[in-house]
């Protein structure tokens, strides 16, 4: 047994190491040296110190040098900093700080906890006094005394990670407005972007600015204020300025002594957290560990794996010969009222590392419906796809994320796969979960694929759909549409899909979607086991492929600035909603949508709307936090007005009036105005297949989809010769279908005129006036609906009919049945019949 041990550093890793050492033996000799005041604090705490949110300061010391000596009888010294290591000897060389003395310490055994240093890059004007890092007690102080004394009104966040975020949420509560800036183009690395998606558009509803796949280039000083420079050329003004760009591990004293350093720069050790030289320990983030799942070396700076460092350092110089089996960096982290977590290895590394996986999303509410206060939680599952072990798992939600994630990190260090998820057995109460709990769920959707009831499709797929060989089959009902919709998809609600199977290609693939994709799985089921043998649901549903979206595209408003349909600020709003009340003008109604999940609360705003007369308000409450950004695009497309939006603890109330609010003219005007949908679809049916006929269809699809519409042309019987390719083609055909192409114009240079066509010598003079004239050809025009977007469909039922054939037709058209044009149709203000 040693009777001596010198520990280099304090704080989770280095103070663990000396409690537990004391703990396992009474009569060893215990020296633990700290470079700082402080050996044992609340690191994790410091973002929520300088927000106020921890008010006092002391409760961040979690152990003073004096308890640390009284309670454990351990000699502590801070400020002194060790700077030499003699191996040979068993020497380390120690520099008192404050006195300037340099001293020899001997030792049986030596725990290195050197820890990291915030990274901070050699970049123009990070020497001024208004950048700051955040890692210790002292950090802290300098950057709220700042916020305290000079109450700076703007502040920007270098980094993404957890301490950019923390940073971010208590600045904000401040009262500063914050700008994060991010080199990747998301933040919170350890999440896969869609996860992270959803964070990004929550940040953004709070008023966070985001500046994403941006670097910062330098700092300068302008009138006053602090312009932060990025890469892409931008400036950010500021008054404050946080660098949370990562840690490096502090390794300088274990390279100097010549311990062996890891691929990932940290200091390499045994399963004994031994380093290459046995009688020294080295623990927490200054090391490098094994990724439990991959058996990669790598870094993974967590305060809780390096506490149990530090109690397994200790048992092993005790002679327990305890092992560290590796880290799997569960995480979780609040930003605002959402909380984000993950657990395992991410898909983007096994991507990286070429592994086979499989990936689902399930969304469920964290306790039953039915009782007040559910919301919902996304959780993304990994898996293998062999024998459904657990690789990892994330998770995007509000309350019972922590439960959640917590269940599914035991399940990754005990190599569980998908089918123990299913047998869990955990604690069930209205209040507390659901019969089928959200890990359960994750569980039942991962086990689906795995025994082939389902094929997945991911929200990557669908920006490389062929059209003629895939349909997006949207089975929402229609009253979800109008939250918006899968660009090309086509709409038949799951109650309506066994009745419209006829209307379906069982040739073509299909991928189905819904809100979250529980009532896809259903559809996919329906069509599996009707001939249809490639169908795939889409995982996450249109939500997830709308958070992807919309951070894509950046179109959450901030709420305080957003515009109410036609109320002009949230200011006048509300003057809105009192005006109703003042005037009198209809009737108050009330809605409990608390607890329903998307798309429960907009269905039922809906069915209450339809009992309502114009004028009347709605007054709604809801749990679901995306019930705030539906209810805006729901009333925005169906010519209604919100007037209030509350976001309290724990719901969100609307007001909302059926119709709309005219600034003016009060209550008046509002009995008079008609709810109805706001669309911006036009649809047309080409029937003939004349020239003139066709120029007009084409010049109104182009001016149309140059007005911002969706246009869908859908051309059946002599329609489709204008789709038609010049010349013969070769097709396998029978003697009537040879006889009908014969007969009939082969392509749009041979479409004849509706009057005046003269044995072919009109359509020539048209073609001739308008090339004079500088109007497009119609093979032009119909060139330039294609690049213009326009959806070009051709019946199937037509072509089989007159013998038609696929390759005939030109590049750029789809083939559909009467479903795919009644789908835009229903999506459309404008529908012709040419």
């Amino acid at each position: 047994m040693p009777k001596k041990v010198v520990i280099v550093g304090g704080v989770a890793g280095g103070a663990s190491t000396a409690a537990r050492l004391r703990r396992m033996d009474e009569d060893i000799e215990i020296i633990m040296l700290e470079k700082g005041k402080h050996i044992s604090f609340a690191n994790c705490g410091l973002p929520y110190h300088i927000g106020e949110v921890i008010k006092e300061r002391e409760k961040l010391l979690v152990q003073t040098p004096q308890s640390m000596e009284e309670r454990f009888d351990i000699d502590v010294r801070i400020q002194h900093e060790a700077v030499k290591i003699n191996r040979e000897a068993k020497v380390v060389e120690i520099k008192d700080l404050q006195s300037g003395e340099v001293y020899q310490e001997s030792y049986d055994k030596l725990v290195l906890s050197p820890g990291a240093e915030p990274i901070k890059p050699p970049l123009p004007g990070l020497d001024l006094p208004e950048v700051f890092t955040l890692r210790n007690i002292p950090d802290t102080d300098k950057i709220k005394n700042f916020v305290d004394e000079k109450k700076p009104s703007r502040a920007v966040v270098v980094g993404g990670g957890f301490i950019g975020l923390e940073m971010a949420e208590n600045l904000h509560e401040r009262g500063i407005e914050v700008s994060v800036v991010e080199m990747m183009d998301q933040l919170m690395g350890s999440l896969d972007y869609e996860m992270a998606a959803m964070l990004h558009n929550h940040l953004r509803t709070k008023g966070i600015d985001l500046h994403l796949g941006d670097g910062i280039t330098a700092v300068e000083e302008a009138d006053g204020r602090k312009i932060v420079k990025l890469q892409s050329g931008r400036t950010v003004k500021t008054d404050l300025v946080i660098l949370s760009i990562g840690v490096n591990p502090r390794t300088e004293l274990a390279e100097e002594a010549g311990l062996e350093i890891g691929s990932s720069k940290g200091i390499k050790v045994n399963e004994y957290l031994q380093t290459s030289d046995p009688s020294i320990y080295a623990i927490g983030d200054a090391i490098e560990v094994k990724d439990l799942v991959t058996d990669r070396s790598v870094r993974i700076p967590l305060a809780g794996p390096a506490n149990k460092q530090g109690r397994i350092a200790a048992d092993n110089i005790c002679g327990r010969k305890e092992t560290y089996k590796g880290t799997q960096g569960t995480s979780i982290a609040k930003a605002f009222d959402l909380t984000i977590a993950s657990t395992g290895v991410s898909e983007k590394t096994l991507k990286d590392l070429k592994w086979d996986y499989q990936v689902v999303h399930t969304n469920s509410n964290n306790h039953a419906g039915y009782y007040p206060g559910a919301v919902p939680m996304m959780i993304k599952l990994i898996f293998a796809p062999d024998n459904g072990r657990i690789l990892g798992a994330q998770i995007a939600g509000y309350d019972g994320v922590d439960k959640r994630i917590d269940v599914l990190a035991t399940a990754v260090r005990q190599e569980m796969d998908i089918y123990d998820l299913q047998e869990l057995e955990l604690a069930y109460a209205p209040p507390f979960g659901s019969a089928k709990d959200p890990v359960n769920m994750a569980g039942f959707a991962a086990g689906n694929i795995l025994n082939g009831l389902v094929e997945p499709a991911y929200w990557q797929e669908l920006e490389n759909i062929d059209p003629e060989q895939t349909v997006i089959l949207d089975i929402r009902e229609e009253v979800e549409t109008q939250l918006g919709s899968i660009d090309n998809s086509i709409n038949i609600p799951l109650n309506d899909l066994r009745d419209n199977l006829d209307q379906l290609d069982p040739q073509k693939e299909y991928i189905v979607y819904c809100a979250i994709g529980l009532r896809g799985y259903i559809a996919a089921r329906i069509l599996n086991q009707n001939g249809f043998s490639k169908v795939r649901n889409l995982s996450g549903g249109y939500k997830l492929y709308k958070a992807v979206k919309d951070d894509q595209e950046q179109v959450i408003e901030d709420p305080a600035e957003a515009n109410y349909n036609s109320a002009e600020s949230p200011e006048e709003a509300n003057l809105a909603a009192k005006d109703m009340l003042k005037y009198g003008k209809g009737t108050v109604v009330e809605l409990d949508a608390c607890g329903l999940q998307c798309p429960g609360p907009i269905m039922q705003v809906y069915k209450k709307m339809e009992t309502m007369e114009n004028g009347d308000m709605l007054e709604v409450t809801a749990t679901d936090p995306g019930f705030m950004q539906d209810i805006k695009a729901w009333a925005k497309n169906t010519g209604n007005t919100v007037l209030r939006i509350e976001e309290l603890a724990d719901k969100i109330e609307v007001t909302l009036l059926k119709g709309q609010y005219n600034q003016g003219q009060q209550a008046e005007m509002v009995q008079n105005t008609a709810a109805q949908s706001v669309q911006k679809g036009k649809t047309m049916v080409v029937f003939s297949g004349e020239l003139d006929k066709a120029i007009a269809s084409f010049i109104i699809a182009n001016g149309a989809a140059a007005m911002g519409n969706q246009v869908t042309l859908f051309f059946t019987f002599w329609g489709l010769n204008i789709l038609r390719k010049d010349g013969p083609v070769n097709a396998d055909k029978s003697m009537m279908e040879k006889m009908f192409a014969k007969m009939m114009p082969q392509g749009s240079k041979n479409l004849p005129l509706s009057n005046m066509n003269m044995m072919g010598i009109g359509p020539k003079m048209i073609r001739g006036i308008m090339e004079k004239k500088g109007v497009d050809s119609l093979e032009e025009l119909i060139e330039n609906a294609v690049e213009n977007g326009v959806r070009l469909v051709a019946c199937q039922m037509t072509m089989d009919m007159l013998g038609i054939k696929k390759e005939e037709l030109i590049s750029g058209v789809e083939v559909g049945g009467v479903a795919t044009f009644l789908g835009s149709a229903d999506e459309s203000n404008m529908s012709l019949f040419i």
